[in-house]
């Protein structure tokens, strides 16, 4: 307590104080006593104060400037983004055109068997009894536990569904018997890709956001069981009794399935019937 009480009663240390009473008793502490001195003073302070107007008379000069500009930044951002959304809008419609061509010129020249090759490839959009998977993401997102399926995939985040589960999710179902799958609306064919992009799952460089509604025409009741009883299946039901990921899966009577958005022909040659040239 005498530390404190001695720091309270000489907060100013004794040499400052002993600096400031010779200053006083000489004669040079305090304000400029000479004309000079005052003069320059006073010179300073009016250089100091006209320092201050300037620039403040150059902001409010620079302000509108200022405001304008960011406007018409703002403007361009505007006008590119409308433009890049009309180049993509085009980018669908000559997509789907390229797709609507591919699937008559398939249909043309595949006789009885186009049908099918069109579901196969994913060229013409199907509908039939299936079941509806989603799969979404745990509440909280921060799950885990030790010994469950990814305990070595090296993700933090245990309670996001990643690529590598929605690609067993979908050759699960293909093994099962599914005839078609789409994901989020997205068709997939042989060539699809299920790729990872950070947080986010791509599927043909296409981000997808949760939760993931996976469809699959076939037999409904047949595909579900084998599905839910197979590897896969298991798999995700793993996934949600060790890391709180949801999944519903349910046994439709009608799902519908788009068109892939655009199939690529890689090869192709015509048909020709027996005993023809």
């Amino acid at each position: 307590m005498s530390l404190i009480t001695n720091v309270m009663d000489h907060s100013l240390d004794d040499g400052y104080a002993e600096a400031a009473a010779r200053k006083r008793s000489e004669g040079t502490g305090g304000l400029p006593r000479t004309l000079r001195a005052k003069l320059g003073l006073a010179a300073g302070l009016v250089l100091a104060a006209c320092v201050v107007t300037v620039g403040a008379a150059q902001a409010r000069v620079a302000a509108p400037v200022v405001a304008k500009e960011r406007e018409e930044l703002i403007d361009r951002i505007d006008e590119e983004t409308a433009a890049a959304d009309r180049l993509e809008e085009s980018v669908d419609e000559l997509r789907a055109e390229v797709s609507a061509r591919q699937r008559e010129a398939l249909r043309d020249s595949g006789g009885d068997r186009s049908t099918l090759m069109g579901v196969l490839s994913g060229a013409t959009p199907v509908h039939g009894p299936g079941v509806r998977l989603v799969v979404n993401d745990a509440e909280d997102a921060t799950g885990g536990g030790d010994g469950g399926p990814r305990s070595t995939s090296g993700f933090s985040d245990t309670g996001r569904v990643r690529d590598r589960d929605l690609q067993r999710v979908v050759n699960g179902l293909w093994e099962s018997g599914a005839e078609a799958v789409s994901i989020n609306g997205r068709r997939l064919t042989a060539l699809s890709a299920i790729r990872a992009a950070g947080d986010a799952i791509l599927v043909d460089n296409k981000p997808l956001v949760p939760p993931y509604t996976v469809l699959a025409v076939g037999d409904g009741e047949e595909l579900g069981d084998r599905f839910q009883n197979g590897a896969d299946g298991l798999y995700l039901h793993a996934l949600q009794e060790n890391y709180g990921i949801r999944t519903a899966l349910s046994v439709e009577d009608d799902v519908r399935l788009p068109a892939a958005t655009s199939v690529i022909v890689r090869t192709a040659q015509p048909i020709t019937e027996k005993g023809t040239s």
